[in-house]
């Protein structure tokens, strides 16, 4: 299959080479925002993971202007971001707004309620294509490591985001990409979040 990656590059993948990540049943991660009254299972692992993210956002975002190339030149710029719950905590959709670089982004997250994993999908309106596969995780210890297999410019790469430092009011997003199976990352995508005052 064929599908293009966030970096706006075409790409193919099998979706069996997924790389592994912590099989640990760590159960629902509370953050604030969640509540667990409004799905019919309350214990389901994983449920209202992302609900720290429900509301409105401004982040500075900081991108490297080419990965896996030994380059240190970044591209700084504002967005907003409003999020939204859906399916009882389940499931999660936010919208980015980029207007300084053109472009908005849209993340679909959707929880396999049988294993408590998240899978993210990520499309921008540049290509208006949903960037395949998606990165899939969960949340240990406050941290969430989403993880996929993809092959990037003609080499298999492992593609990982991170979600930590949350609190009800900031949260902070990174991409990170490794050429060696995950024994080293060049984090290539930094956004710290700050909610907006309502």
């Amino acid at each position: 299959m064929s599908v293009m990656t966030s970096y706006g590059r075409r790409m193919t993948f099998d979706e069996t080479k997924l790389i592994s990540h912590d099989a640990g049943r760590s159960g629902r991660q509370d953050h604030a925002g969640a509540d667990p009254a409004r799905s019919g299972d309350p214990a389901a692992p994983g449920l209202g993971d992302f609900d720290f993210f429900v509301g409105s956002w401004d982040s500075r975002q900081r991108r490297l202007r080419e990965p896996l190339a030994g380059c240190d030149e970044w591209d700084e710029f504002a967005a907003t971001t409003r999020c939204w719950s859906v399916f009882g905590g389940a499931a999660n959709v936010d919208e980015l707004s980029v207007p300084d670089r053109g472009f908005s982004g849209l993340t679909v997250r959707l929880l396999d309620p049988a294993t408590g994993d998240w899978s993210l999908y990520w499309a921008n309106s540049r290509d208006g294509a949903l960037a395949l596969p998606p990165v899939s995780g969960r949340f240990t210890d406050g941290v969430g490591r989403f993880y996929s297999r993809e092959d990037y410019q003609g080499r298999q790469i492992t593609v990982r985001y991170t979600w930590s430092d949350i609190t009800p009011s900031s949260a902070r997003r990174e991409q990170a990409f490794s050429a060696d199976d995950g024994q080293t990352w060049e984090t290539n995508w930094v956004a710290e979040f700050t909610r907006r005052e309502t």
